[in-house]
């Protein structure tokens, strides 16, 4: 992006076309939410219905020419578009528009760069925000010599096209190298907890759907809890204890996921989102007081089965009871398993049902001998067992820590 979209108090028209989905309301207020997120000011909201995508404006010109008059009678410095726009689209949008112009992917990577705090999380967001900008070349926006690694990418610049392809390159394989060390850690960590019988417990879930509370009111951990969408990126592991039968569980919290949740922030988020696949259950937590929340399930069963844990055993955590006028309570499936609890994190309401069926799951699952947790190696456990549980500061530098299992 040229700048980034979440400067306070920055005037935004939203576009959202109809293609016929039935979540095309919701989308919309999410789309809301998302630039609310970012720091922007949604000032008007512009509708079109079309069968597919105009390959030149998305719109259609017709059209693209009356978002332009409503977004400038309406004051609007920025217009956001509920969609992903190929670099040509952007490009013809913004010349026809005479505004600047951004899209859904834009959008969702500008609230993930505010928002990452720890070094895994600022490089994961870095390589992500460059792998979207290789396409958008065509721009001109060649400052990244001067930026030396481009977070942000915003400002004018050279026109060098094959010096910014090289140097995003070169930033891009940097990266990848210091997220592969990062996840070697990881399986260190994972390994350790195996040779442990450790039960992992992951949350998961929709964005907003209250995981972050309810991981703090399960392990007092502090987690940063606000209302709005992705407060938190990083994952967050901590030990919870469930009696002298159970012993303690390692449950970590993940980011959220949300409608289109661009496919570069799920490839550069791998590292955090294994947490989730090497976790023997998933606590999948949903806002039930959300009118979309079956859309919102499925969504979040996709990126599960994008990122391969859509085999792993999972309660539906029914959250926000006490906004949905629902009763604490347990549902179970026709083998008899607990397939649904229904809880309210801020509340504490059912969770203590929650807590026993994470008792219950731990002790009818199938635990892993140390030799064959996922992703070990043992001709390695010697050299990697020196610092099973470190984790990196800002400069990238490993520290032990005894608090907490994972990654800030």
């Amino acid at each position: 992006m040229a700048d980034a979209p979440g400067t306070p108090n920055m005037r935004a028209a939203l576009v959202g076309v109809d293609f016929g989905a039935v979540d095309f309301s919701a989308s919309l207020e999410e789309l809301a939410l998302l630039a609310s997120s970012a720091g922007a000011e949604p000032i008007d909201t512009i509708t079109a219905k079309r069968n597919a995508p105009d390959p030149a404006y998305f719109v259609g010109s017709g059209k693209a020419d009356e978002i332009g008059v409503a977004a400038k009678a309406a004051g609007a410095e920025l217009v956001i578009f509920n969609h992903a726009l190929s670099p040509a689209q952007q490009r013809n949008l913004e010349r026809r528009l005479e505004l600047r112009v951004i899209d859904r992917t834009s959008l969702i990577l500008d609230i993930f760069a505010q928002r990452a705090k720890s070094h895994e999380g600022k490089l994961q967001v870095e390589l992500a925000q460059l792998q979207h900008l290789a396409t958008r070349l065509i721009r001109g926006w060649t400052h990244l010599e001067r930026q030396k690694g481009g977070i942000g990418l915003r400002g004018p610049g050279e026109t060098q096209l094959e010096t910014d392809r090289r140097l995003i390159g070169e930033r891009v394989k940097a990266l990848r190298t210091r997220l592969a060390k990062l996840r070697k850690q990881h399986e260190t960590q994972r390994r350790q907890r195996g040779r442990n019988n450790t039960f992992s417990v992951s949350l998961v879930g929709y964005t907003n759907a209250g995981k972050s509370t309810l991981f703090n009111t399960l392990t007092k951990a502090g987690v940063y809890v606000a209302n709005q969408l992705f407060a938190t990126l990083d994952t967050t592991s901590r030990r919870m204890y469930l009696g002298d039968e159970t012993g303690s569980v390692v449950i970590s919290d993940t980011v959220g996921f949300v409608r289109e949740l661009p496919h570069q922030l799920v490839a550069a988020f791998r590292a955090t989102l294994e947490e989730t696949i090497h976790a023997d259950l998933l606590l999948h937590v949903v806002d039930g007081s959300s009118p979309v929340r079956m859309e919102q399930i499925e969504q979040v069963n996709e990126v599960l089965r994008e990122i391969g844990a859509d085999h792993i055993p999972q309660i539906l955590v029914w959250n926000k009871i006490d906004a949905a006028d629902l009763q604490p309570g347990v549902e179970r499936d026709e083998h008899d398993k607990i397939s649904r609890v229904f809880i309210s994190a801020r509340s504490g309401a059912g969770l203590d049902l929650l807590r026993e069926a994470i008792v219950e799951a731990a002790s009818s699952a199938d635990r892993y001998p140390p030799s064959a947790v996922p992703g070990s190696n043992p001709e390695n456990d010697e050299q990697d067992d020196a610092a099973p549980d470190d984790d990196f500061d800002d400069a990238g530098e490993s520290i032990p820590t005894s608090t907490h299992v994972g990654p800030h």
